[in-house]
């Protein structure tokens, strides 16, 4: 569901976790997982103020199939390729959602309204409607069966993607992408013969994956993200989202904040016992 400018807080506040990664310095992971609802939203609809731009379903495709390769390109994972599309969400989330998509197919007419007040001439081509990144949707399970047939065309031309294992949880999944994932590894870490020491990566753009890393208690696990730039120059989007962040991601290390947080804590109880807040609990 996300966290509002809980990223841009603890980059500021721990620099140190985050970190630009340097092309010929990318380190090796065993696993890379994808929540995949930050891509098909960027790939489908980049630029929402923008009332002519337009794209097609077929554009769609073909940018998301671009972006997973250059990921799976970028980061070769050893082990599992696991990507994940958010199914049915649980009830409470329903609600959020109901009301963020009345509020974007508001902003979308009210685009169009602000446009043709100007005067401006606005394609003929109907919009692309992000409400249809639904689970359930004729567009996502046409998505569905795109993503099935571009993994086997991968496996069978391309060598890289063969050796490794390879998973596609789909919308007909009930679940978020991100929990359906941190489900996946729970299970991995139940069996007898995990490998504490399996170095995980997890691709997505909300914030709340940083505390389902928190709570995995891996010692190895990343995130990536795009590179995030603060200020109001980081308000203007462009369209061709693909082609503009192909080049700049950022690593945020789960273990360095498991320091930042113990170095904290340990600070605060310092100080509190030197006030004996804790003498009637010793």
């Amino acid at each position: 569901m996300g966290i509002p400018k809980f990223f841009r807080w603890m980059s500021e506040r721990y620099p140190l976790c985050s970190q630009l990664i340097q092309e010929n310095r990318i380190p090796e992971f065993d696993n890379l997982y994808l929540d995949m609802n930050g891509i098909i939203h960027h790939c489908s609809h980049p630029n929402d103020v923008d009332a002519h731009y337009r794209i097609s379903e077929d554009k769609i495709f073909l940018d998301i199939f671009n972006y997973i390769d250059h990921l799976f390109t970028k980061i070769k994972p050893k082990k599992l390729f696991f990507m994940a599309v958010d199914g049915v969400a649980p009830r409470a989330k329903m609600n959020q959602q109901r009301g963020r998509r009345f509020r974007t197919a508001k902003d979308a007419a009210e685009a169009i309204r602000r446009a043709e007040s100007k005067g401006e001439s606005l394609p003929k081509e109907a919009p692309f409607d992000s409400n249809c990144i639904t689970p359930g949707t004729e567009f996502m399970a046409k998505l569905s069966r795109q993503l099935e047939y571009f993994i086997n065309k991968k496996v069978s031309e391309d060598a890289n993607w063969r050796g490794i294992q390879i998973v596609l949880s789909g919308h007909g999944v009930p679940g978020e992408g991100e929990h359906k994932i941190m489900e996946y590894i729970r299970n991995a870490k139940a069996q007898s013969d995990y490998n504490p020491n399996v170095r995980h990566c997890l691709y997505g753009l909300d914030a709340d994956l940083i505390m389902l890393g928190l709570l995995s208690h891996d010692p190895h696990f990343a995130l990536l993200r795009e590179e995030v730039t603060f200020g109001p120059s980081s308000k203007k989007k462009k369209h061709g989202y693909v082609q503009q962040l192909y080049d700049y991601y950022n690593y945020i290390y789960i273990y360095i904040i498991y320091i930042y947080i113990y170095i904290y804590f340990n600070k605060l109880f310092i100080y509190l016992y030197t006030l004996k807040i804790f003498y009637y609990f010793k």
